[in-house]
């Protein structure tokens, strides 16, 4: 890095991330079916109560202890657990002394013998088994692959009393002294992610099997697309000394980036033709154009841009056509905004927004334009939104160093997700599996 300009180094501040993850391959899900399953009305803003009963077994305190928790943690659902450990119950279900300690739904876990889970949702209401489904649970035993695969169980339950897949099965990428690390959505196996090396604003393939980042060189930075599962390696040819902040389309059909020297501008090449030229998507004269996020539908882009002297939020077409301003209204009367992350739902922009000289979380509506401060604790900054749309990953020093915190943006809970040696530009992974 001693090669590396002041005006470079100013820049890389910017960058923002996406993701990357281990080798964890996930599917396209299903289409969710809107509503709910059991017999209750769901409307944002109430949590259903669910019973998890004790589960049997050597592993079965694990397992309920990793599902209550992802629902707890998905502000969803009220999970309602024995205050005493039983034992798993046998026979017919007492309905009516769940209706009393409010359960809308009863959920109940088998470990089996071939180290499946055997799980059924019961429906409170109509006393009677609403759902079942046997999961495979993939040895060895508590492994990331296995404690995957019981998030997985928590999604599923989660789609089936309110019509919306959780995000348990996920994990969020950041950075830490310079290097990738990962860890699970619930804060469970930290660890550094091998073979990248150091590197910046990782971002997810929306397949999960390739990530992209900025990789530190001595001469500047260059955007690297990385295959997770064999580890093989394609840099993203640009033509210029500095190139940062990867981002693929929703479809995985186009990578976007900021590319430059004397100031940087979008770009876009098609996945897989790296050594393509890359095709222009700003004309920023000098100005600095970077940190791109695509709407859901990946015909426009949301990036920040210094053309007013001052960093801002600006949209365009995904060719370059119709830039506008988005983030006109003022929280502040020195405004500057970086940081842009497009909600899966494309309802909202996320952004960090400077208010009193520090950095705080907010997002601004697609719709009407009008904006929400979510954060005023400490610094923010570095927002990355969860598969939901609800849920968001940021960088915060409320606690005196630089950790992710999780913010639920219905609610405006937050949970700290990392410990230890500080962590910054966490990146929401896609869903990992996909569960018919």
């Amino acid at each position: 890095m001693s090669h590396v300009s002041s005006w470079s180094r100013g820049i890389l501040v910017t960058v923002i991330g996406m993701t990357l993850t281990i080798a964890t391959v996930p599917c396209r899900l299903h289409a969710q079916e809107p509503g709910v399953r059991i017999g209750l009305t769901y409307a944002p803003g109430m949590q259903p109560g669910v019973y998890l009963l004790p589960v049997g077994g050597a592993d079965g305190d694990s397992v309920r202890l990793i599902i209550a928790r992802d629902l707890e943690f998905g502000h969803r659902l009220t999970v309602i657990s024995p205050d005493a450990d039983r034992g798993a119950p046998t026979g017919r279900l007492n309905y009516p002394l769940y209706a009393r300690l409010g359960a809308a739904g009863v959920v109940q876990v088998v470990l089996q013998a071939d180290g499946s889970a055997l799980v059924t949702l019961h429906d409170v209401v109509a006393a009677q088994a609403q759902e079942t489904r046997r999961f495979a649970l993939p040895g060895p035993r508590l492994s990331p692959a296995w404690r995957l695969a019981v998030h997985g169980i928590a999604d599923v339950i989660e789609e089936w009393v309110t019509g919306t897949r959780g995000i348990a099965a996920t994990r969020v990428l950041f950075v830490r002294s310079g290097a990738l690390w990962q860890i699970d959505s619930d804060g469970a196996n930290e660890q550094p992610v091998p073979g990248v090396g150091a590197a910046l604003g990782p971002a997810w393939h929306p397949d999960g099997r390739s990530i992209a980042f900025a990789r530190m060189r001595d001469d500047g930075t260059s955007v690297v697309v990385h295959e997770l599962a064999s580890g093989e390696e394609r840099r993203v040819r640009t033509g210029a000394p500095l190139s940062l902040s990867p981002a693929f389309s929703p479809d995985g059909k186009w990578l976007a980036f900021a590319a430059g020297e004397s100031g940087t501008d979008l770009y876009v090449v098609p996945v897989g033709a790296w050594e393509e030229s890359p095709l222009r998507v700003t004309v920023g004269r000098g100005s600095t154009n970077a940190q791109p996020t695509f709407a859901p539908d990946g015909r426009r882009i949301a990036f920040t841009s210094s053309r007013l002297g001052r960093n801002e939020i600006y949209l365009t077409d995904a060719d370059g056509a119709n830039p506008e301003l988005l983030t006109s209204t003022a929280l502040t009367d020195a405004p500057y905004r970086a940081d842009p992350a497009w909600s899966p739902d494309g309802r909202f922009v996320a952004f960090s927004t400077q208010i009193d000289g520090r950095f705080q979380i907010a997002t601004i509506s697609l719709r009407d334009r009008a904006v929400r401060q979510y954060t005023t604790e400490g610094i923010n900054e570095d927002p990355s939104w969860a598969p939901d749309g609800r849920h968001l990953v940021f960088t915060s020093s409320r606690t005196g160093t630089r950790q992710l915190w999780v913010l639920d943006i219905e609610s405006g809970r937050v949970r700290q997700l990392t410990r230890g040696a500080p962590a910054r530009m966490g990146a929401w992974s896609p869903r990992l599996l996909s569960v018919p």
